[in-house]
């Protein structure tokens, strides 16, 4: 079992496959969009090993990210590879979904069960200008392609920005009614393009669950997977809404995770930028045991909580670099 030393289990990565998207987001791109070089881009293999050692040690659950991991080619292969590892439990994926729909059965094939989408907007012209890419109609495509193919829970994720999509807060809500899957609302956090983001540009979770709770019958339900999201079903709905609060409220006592980053660093903590090269020792000469005992020396320096200074200032890597 892997606890760090305030005593958390850490059973959870998010492993970035890949810094490239296909999308231009604009609360991500900031100025320059400088890729790295594929030979310090994590093979599939060193991603296979690393996390052969990780659920030695006790982690039970991966998900995939990016960037965006369907840019990648091959990921149904590292897919059906993960989901064969005795000892995984779950292997999710994190997807803008433009190129979801027409992956979808490959990926179910390869042992994909459920996915998370992100989302941020339910109208063509606002989509297109956030994203820098017309796709719009192919999101909504690969939505209902995954419903089709048994993809659930589908969580729909929705950073929630103060004059840009907080007036789609209750489209969203009626999206998880009408679909019957999850949406989680999540703060704007300080990474990527610092202009847009700041404290007048921030929603709270209480602002938008009270925004929600005027239209809808909301009941708090227990979030069964550890995570940072408070839950809620909807009366009538197998729907369920989400709030996730990384800036308003400290939700690092629930924390379960850490992440691998493509370029193959372990980052301990989202809000940190201390970072630990893994993958000098997957390239070298560096047995099993050292790598475990790498692993477990990065967990346990895992940080109590968050600097409050994230709060004034951005992390130094964008989520697309870190693995959002």
């Amino acid at each position: 079992m892997l606890i760090d030393n305030f005593n958390r289990v850490i059973n959870y990565i998010r492993i970035s496959v890949t810094d490239r998207c296909n999308l231009r987001c604009k609360y991500c791109v900031d100025g320059a969009f400088p890729f790295i070089p594929h030979s310090e881009i994590l093979s599939y293999e060193e991603i296979i090993r690393f996390v052969k050692l990780s659920v030695q040690l006790g982690i039970n659950k991966v998900r995939l990210t990016g960037g965006e991991p369907l840019v990648r080619k091959g990921i149904s292969y590292l897919l059906k590879e993960l989901n064969n590892i005795e000892g995984l439990k779950d292997v999710s994926l994190t997807t803008n979904a433009v190129f979801l729909g027409e992956k979808i059965l490959e990926l179910k094939d390869a042992g994909l069960k459920r996915v998370n989408i992100s989302l941020d907007t339910l109208k063509r012209e606002k989509f297109k200008f956030i994203t820098g890419v017309d796709a719009f109609d192919d999101v909504l495509m690969s939505i209902e392609k995954s419903i089709y193919a048994g993809m659930k829970p589908i969580k729909i994720n929705t950073v929630i920005i103060k004059g840009f999509n907080d007036d789609e807060i209750l489209d969203f809500a009626r999206l998880a009614k009408k679909w019957d899957q999850h949406v989680r609302f999540i703060e704007f956090m300080p990474f990527g393009n610092l202009d847009l983001w700041d404290a007048n540009t921030t929603i709270s979770s209480q602002e938008i669950e009270e925004t929600i709770k005027r239209h809808f019958d909301l009941e708090y339900t227990e979030n069964c997977e550890r995570g940072p999201a408070r839950m809620f079903s909807i009366k009538g709905s197998e729907g369920k809404i989400g709030f996730i609060s990384p800036v308003s409220t400290h939700i690092c006592s629930e924390c379960n995770r850490i992440r691998l980053t493509s370029g193959g660093k372990i980052r301990p903590c989202l809000f940190s930028d201390v970072e630990y090269d893994v993958k000098a020792l997957l390239r070298g000469n560096s047995s099993d045991e050292e790598i475990m005992s790498f692993i477990k020396q990065t967990v346990f320096v895992k940080p109590e909580r968050r600097s409050e200074m994230v709060q004034i200032r951005k992390c130094q890597r964008s989520l697309r670099s870190i693995g959002g």
